[in-house]
C-alpha cells in the first residue's frame, strides 16, 4: 500500500468510497456465500469446509484487490486504512485521518451488506450468528493474524514492491485461516458483517467486540513491525516510472 493522497491523479473521494464499499461487500458475500455452499457440498466434514472457504477467499481477495486496488487502495479493512493514515503521516504518502472515517464507515456498510446478499442468494434466513467464537486461543489467533497482515501490506509498500500484494495479501489470508485458531477474521468490517448470518462463516454479535479489540492490538503490533523492520519510505512504493499509479493495493500517484 502507498498513498491516495491530493494530486490530479487521484480519484474523488465519493469514487473511493464506492470501491470500498463494493470491495468489502464482495469480500464478505465470497467469505459467507462459498461457507454456506462449502456446508451445503461437504456436510459432516469440517476440514474440507474450511479448504473450500480457505480457497474462495484466497481467489476473491486476489481479484478484488485487483480490480479496486487503483481506485481506493483495496483496503476493505479500517485497520489496514488507519495503518496507511499513520505511517504515511509525516510524509503526506498515507490518506488523511479524515478518509479514514469515512473509508471505515463505506467498509462497515458493505461488510454487512455482502452477509444479507450472501444469505439472499443462498436463500438463507436474515438474522444474527448464533456462533460463539470467544476464547483465549482465538483472541491471540487474531493478533497474530492482523499483525502479519499489517506488515506485510507496508512491507511491500516500503520496498516498492506493491504489485506484488494481490497474490500475497491473498495467499497470506488464505494460509492464516489454517494456522490461525480464529480462522483469521483480520479485519473489523468483514467481522461486523459476519454477524450478520448464522452460517459457517458467522460471528455471535457477543464474540465480535473482543475480536475487534484483538485486531486493533494486532494492527498496532503490526505498524510496529514495519517501522523496525522498514523505517524508510521507499521513494518507488507503488509507482510506476511513467507517474501513473501501479495501484496493486493503493494507487501512488506522485
Amino acid at each position: 500500500m502507498c498513498d491516495v493522497s491530493n494530486s490530479a491523479s487521484t480519484p474523488p473521494l465519493s469514487r473511493r468510497l464506492l470501491s470500498e464499499f463494493l470491495g468489502t461487500a464482495l469480500l464478505v458475500a465470497v467469505v459467507v456465500g462459498s461457507g454456506i455452499a462449502a456446508e451445503t457440498l461437504s456436510p459432516g466434514d469440517v476440514g474440507l469446509q474450511l479448504l473450500e472457504n480457505s480457497t474462495a477467499t484466497v481467489f476473491g481477495l486476489t481479484v478484488l484487490i485487483l480490480w479496486f486496488g487503483p481506485i481506493s487502495g483495496a483496503h476493505f479493512n479500517p485497520v489496514v486504512s488507519i495503518a496507511d493514515w499513520f505511517l504515511g503521516r509525516r510524509s503526506g504518502a498515507g490518506i488523511t485521518l479524515p478518509d479514514v472515517g469515512a473509508y471505515a464507515i463505506a467498509q462497515i456498510a458493505g461488510g454487512i451488506a455482502g452477509a444479507v446478499l450472501a444469505n439472499v442468494m443462498f436463500e438463507v434466513d436474515q438474522g444474527m450468528s448464533a456462533k460463539d467464537r470467544l476464547g483465549s486461543g482465538h483472541m491471540v489467533g487474531e493478533i497474530v493474524a492482523t499483525a502479519g497482515l499489517v506488515a506485510l501490506i507496508f512491507a511491500l509498500v516500503r520496498t516498492g514492491r506493491g504489485a506484488f500484494a494481490a497474490p500475497a495479501v491473498g495467499a497470506y489470508i488464505g494460509a492464516a485461516y489454517w494456522f490461525t485458531s480464529s480462522t483469521s477474521f483480520a479485519n473489523p468490517a468483514v467481522t461486523l458483517g459476519r454477524m450478520f448470518t448464522d452460517t459457517f462463516a458467522g460471528i455471535a454479535p457477543g464474540s465480535a467486540p473482543a475480536f475487534i479489540g484483538m485486531q486493533i492490538i494486532g494492527a498496532l503490533v503490526g505498524i510496529a513491525l514495519t517501522l523496525a523492520l522498514y523505517p524508510d519510505l521507499s521513494k518507488n512504493a507503488g509507482a510506476t516510472d511513467d507517474d501513473t499509479p501501479s495501484g496493486a493495493v493503493i494507487p501512488h500517484p506522485h
